[in-house]
């Protein structure tokens, strides 16, 4: 979840518009850099709260399943349309504002499913007995992804640019797909004890098919 980029493009949304064109565009109408930076941000985080909505909404009525298969295609579409605006030679206005177009769409998609979900599923698909120290272990797990993307994503805007970043980004996220659709179960329609026995007797399976 947190490879796909999520925190370091909320931290460093300024300097990824700033290599987007959008401040050297608007810095002609004299809106200086900071306030460009600061009302972009403002506006990522206002159509965010929306987003967020939707996504409680949608998470009991379509099932995290679902939800997680209906928005990782939409980061993917997002993050293709900031790629190809940074490969494509489309002039500087068309450059800014579609790239400005699909960061803000790639965080409001990310708020709405692959957000959320994955934190909705860490805490169903444990035992009750060691629930809290699994749940544990996964925000750990978090946050560790979080610092390395986080310290890493300036680096590469540096060295790499925008759209190879976003290339790479592109790429987990298609990952994260396929391994949705291949292992992730419905757990909206079962109680926990239920999700908790079901994921107990797959683990058995596959440690029973390796000692074989």
């Amino acid at each position: 979840m947190q490879l796909s980029g999520i925190n370091g493009v909320l931290y460093y949304t300024p300097q990824i518009i700033k290599q987007a064109g959008v401040v050297a565009l608007l810095s002609e109408l004299r809106i200086s850099s900071e306030s460009v930076s600061l009302l972009l941000s403002a506006i990522t985080t206002l159509l965010m709260l929306p987003s967020i909505a939707v996504a409680m909404r949608l998470m009991d009525v379509y099932g995290r399943r679902s939800l997680l298969l209906g928005t990782i295609p939409m980061l993917i579409v997002s993050l293709v349309i900031i790629v190809l605006s940074n490969v494509v030679n489309a002039g500087s206005a068309v450059h800014a504002v579609i790239s400005t177009i699909g960061v803000v769409l790639y965080i409001c998609f990310f708020v709405m499913g692959f957000g959320p979900a994955p934190n909705v599923l860490c805490a169903e698909i444990f035992p009750t007995r060691i629930r809290g120290l699994c749940v544990a272990i996964c925000g750990l797990g978090f946050w560790m992804a979080n610092v390395i993307v986080t310290y890493s994503l300036p680096v590469m805007l540096r060295s790499a640019g925008l759209a190879s970043i976003f290339g790479m980004f592109t790429g987990v996220c298609f990952l994260s797909w396929a391994f949705v659709f291949l292992k992730v179960p419905k757990t909206e329609i079962m109680p926990l004890e239920v999700i908790t026995e079901f994921f107990c007797v797959g683990t058995k399976q596959n440690f029973a098919v390796k000692n074989e």
